[in-house]
């Protein structure tokens, strides 16, 4: 399995200390250069900066060697490289929250999963509390469709 990851999920789950999720689900974790120079950047907050400080055995960085076209040039580096790197290794998972990239990889064929999709899988092998774990990324400037929100704890209040 090939999992290439933008910086929002990555970022997310650092800060609701869930980042271990990714190794249980996918195994290994592929980022671009891009995403790890935004995760390292002074605008990152605190915790991702240290987290990234020192990088685990699974999470490795590698550089597109794809030319971007057009479309992907309008988006920001992390997403372009993620995009670009997920199609030139053929990943069987792009893991983005931002909705234009995830549109764009899916236009390319990409199979996309966000930060919540991740948490939902990880609910589903009990592997955390899935009304507890949402509240704390709700707490943090993680945003979502109040809709979707109800629509996962009803379905994971159905599933219990």
């Amino acid at each position: 399995m090939i999992i290439v990851a933008d910086t929002s999920p990555i970022n997310y789950l650092i800060l609701i200390e869930q980042i271990d999720l990714l190794p249980h689900l996918y195994g290994r974790i592929i980022i671009p250069t891009a995403v790890l120079e935004e995760l390292r950047s002074e605008d990152a907050p605190t915790p991702v900066r240290t987290w990234m400080s020192r990088l685990p055995e699974w999470l490795d960085v590698r550089m597109p060697a794809g030319v971007y076209d057009t479309v992907l040039a309008t988006m920001d580096p992390g997403e372009r490289e993620a995009i670009a790197l997920a199609l030139e290794l053929n990943a069987t998972y792009l893991i983005a929250d931002d909705l234009v990239a995830r549109s764009e990889a899916l236009r390319r064929r990409l199979k996309v999963v966000g930060t919540l999709g991740i948490l939902r899988a990880a609910a589903r092998e009990d592997r955390i509390n899935f009304p507890v774990t949402l509240n704390r990324l709700l707490e943090t400037s993680f945003r979502v469709d109040a809709n979707l929100i109800r629509f996962l704890l009803d379905e994971e209040s159905a599933r219990g």
